[in-house]
């Protein structure tokens, strides 16, 4: 095949769009719609998929003693949570909601804040640049006991104790934890040891030559089990004094963030150097919002506002629908190219311009979704080589406004306003090694941080999408809680330069990476899908919806689409650094892409999975029957019946 190309170029005068088109057309069949790695799952009545064979298991569970998708998806919440690897208790969570009785798409905002006094003159003065990685200095307050209380008590059908009874029998009877969660913890056993409640946790072999677990071990978490038993013990005793369903979940969320638990999260937290106040965490509820929407070829994609990176998919389709991304065919170099420059346009306004919605300064949110802003982005957009200086555009003009912050935004750049050697010295000062900032392993590390996902829907019309991360390891143990504290504070900056909307206070919430996705088409339900991997998420999303939309592929064949990445926007983690034209490809893309690609001025590294881990749930509508699917990319799992 390569043989044939290069007759073709140097043998004939023939133009290298044709040579290109010629490429396309010849690609092997496996390139378009490979052979799935894992099976498409099929159900009539329900699907579960999360990044957790346990967590599908816990949603099955629900789903068999009749509860919903809102149900399902809450007790696999609190399954996962209690699985560490990718989440803990104490992170936040992030959902759409579909509501078949409304027909309408509900958001979830259940991301903490950040605690009293933390300022950033507060992290200056202990030399920091940005907040840290790891440790009480890293924690908003928790978000994800709040976001599924709310979530059962307002649109599921079953009790607290009902949908926490798998994640209690896991927390107290243990479950046989994975290698990758094992390994992680014996990576950490120094870390765990800087704060005084998670070796008790983490460490159970204290003393011994391996204090972490080993894969198949049980492991255990009482204190964790005995908060679960605290929340149905208060949602119990509202029952009994008349309180109605929802009203006695709720009596078991103010116990959380206003009683007892709520009093030991805070001394722990306290204890261990952390901000935390008793008015933290009962000033904090979650939000309830109405999601941004676009319509791309007849399907309206729905994200979160924009204290979350899922308006940049919004942007993105926006964008591209101002050319025929179908013709350039699938991961031709034109594809690849063309959606690598509208990514960064729409990952630089990203940087830019998002953050809290709920403090100020107000983000231009109607000039930043405007189609007439798209197209004007998309004029922008070089139809040969890599733009490596991408930058934010200016939105103010397209909601009849005026950029506050039209100074910095003629100083900004991709890689940051500040010499390397100082965001070097950022890196260290925030509890990076010095070497981490250069190291490519490390940025790569930092930048596809993993969270988890879960995808719920059943045969009534509801479906879910959920997006849950924090309190990884290594987490600080809030006190004797059994409960994991977040890390997602790294994700604020601390100077206007590195983002005017996203600079911390006090009560603000970060700007996050986390996005689940709702989709409908005429109206009704057609597809949830997530994903995890930091940065990267929203660049999978949309290589994964287009496989769909452009090139017929199933919904088990995009989740395991043969993607790509762009490094090109700054990271959301660590010294927040970027590799403008770096560009990582599957090394299933062939070599006259490779050279083309090269030729645009990309720097090419490759892996074997490249899709990212997505998981996602899409309706026949025709059949009546739902189809789910679970990357090839790591540990996701589904079960449908």
């Amino acid at each position: 095949m390569n043989h044939m190309i290069s007759r073709l170029r140097h043998g004939h005068h023939l133009t290298r769009a044709f040579v290109l088109g010629l490429s396309v057309a010849l690609l092997p069949e496996s390139v378009f719609a490979q052979r799935t790695e894992r099976p498409q799952l099929h159900g009539k009545h329900w699907v579960a998929v999360t990044g957790k064979p346990l967590g599908a298991t816990a949603g099955a569970m629900i789903f068999q003693q009749g509860g919903n998708a809102v149900d399902a998806a809450a007790a696999m919440l609190a399954a996962t949570c209690t699985m560490w690897d990718t989440l803990g208790c104490g992170g936040e969570t992030q959902a759409l909601i579909y509501h078949p009785k409304l027909k309408k798409v509900i958001g979830i905002n259940a991301l903490g804040m950040a605690p009293t006094g933390a300022t950033p003159a507060f992290y200056r003065s202990k030399g920091m640049s940005f907040p840290p990685e790891f440790g009480p200095l890293a924690a908003v307050t928790p978000g994800t006991p709040g976001g599924l209380m709310v979530m059962l008590a307002e649109y599921g059908t079953m009790s607290l104790a009902q949908v926490l009874a798998p994640a209690i029998q896991m927390a107290d009877v243990g479950y046989p934890v994975e290698a990758q969660a094992a390994n992680a913890m014996h990576a950490n056993a120094a870390r765990f040891k800087e704060w005084k409640y998670s070796p008790a946790v983490f460490l159970p072999h204290t003393g011994e030559k391996r204090e972490a677990p080993v894969a198949g071990e049980l492991f255990k978490q009482a204190d964790l089990a005995a908060t679960f038993r605290k929340l149905v013990e208060a949602e119990r005793t509202a029952l009994r004094s008349g309180k109605t369903r929802k009203q006695a979940i709720m009596a078991a969320y103010d116990r959380f963030y206003k009683g007892d638990i709520a009093a030991e999260i805070v001394r722990g937290v306290q204890e261990d150097g952390g901000l935390f106040t008793m008015q933290d965490l009962a000033n904090w509820s979650v939000r309830i919002e109405e999601p941004y929407t676009t319509n791309y070829r007849g399907i309206d994609v729905y994200k979160l506002p924009i204290w979350q990176q899922g308006p940049v998919l919004l942007q993105a389709l926006n964008i591209l629908e101002n050319t025929d991304v179908k013709a350039m065919g699938y991961n031709s170099s034109q594809y690849i190219h063309t959606l690598y420059q509208a990514m960064n346009l729409a990952y630089a306004d990203r940087d830019f311009y998002y953050g809290d919605p709920y403090n100020g300064p107000e983000e231009p949110v109607a000039g930043l979704m405007s189609k007439a802003y798209a197209k004007a982005r998309f004029a922008l957009m070089s139809q040969d080589l890599n733009d490596a200086a991408v930058r934010p555009g200016d939105p103010y003009p397209f909601q009849q406004g005026v950029n506050p912050f039209a100074d910095i935004l003629s100083r900004w750049s991709t890689t940051g306003p500040r010499p390397d050697s100082v965001r070097r010295a950022a890196a260290t000062s925030s509890g990076f090694s010095a070497s981490a900032s250069s190291s490519d392993s490390a940025f790569h590390d930092a930048f596809t941080r993993g969270t988890t996902s879960i995808q719920a829907a059943d045969s009534a019309g509801w479906m879910v999408s959920i997006t849950p991360s924090g309190g990884w390891i290594p987490a600080v143990i809030a006190g004797r809680t059994g409960i994991g504290l977040s890390q997602r504070m790294q994700s604020f900056v601390l100077d206007a330069e590195d983002g005017p909307y996203n600079v911390l206070e006090p009560g603000k919430r970060p700007r996050v990476t986390l996005t689940p996705t709702l989709a409908l088409k005429d109206g009704e339900p057609w597809m949830a899908f997530s994903v995890q991997g930091g940065d990267t998420q929203d660049q999978d999303l949309l290589q994964f919806f287009l496989a769909m939309v452009e090139f017929g592929q199933t919904v088990q064949q995009a989740a395991e689409h043969p993607g790509f990445h762009s490094y090109q926007m700054r990271s959301s983690f660590g010294a927040h650094e970027a590799r403008p034209g770096r560009l990582q490809l599957n090394e299933r893309i062939p070599d006259w892409v490779r050279d083309d690609l090269r030729r645009r001025g990309y720097t090419l590294e490759f892996a074997r999975y490249t899709s990212g881990p997505i998981t996602a749930i899409w309706r026949d509508r025709k059949h009546g029957t739902l189809w789910g699917a679970a990357s090839n990319f790591g540990e996701d799992y589904g079960i449908a019946w």
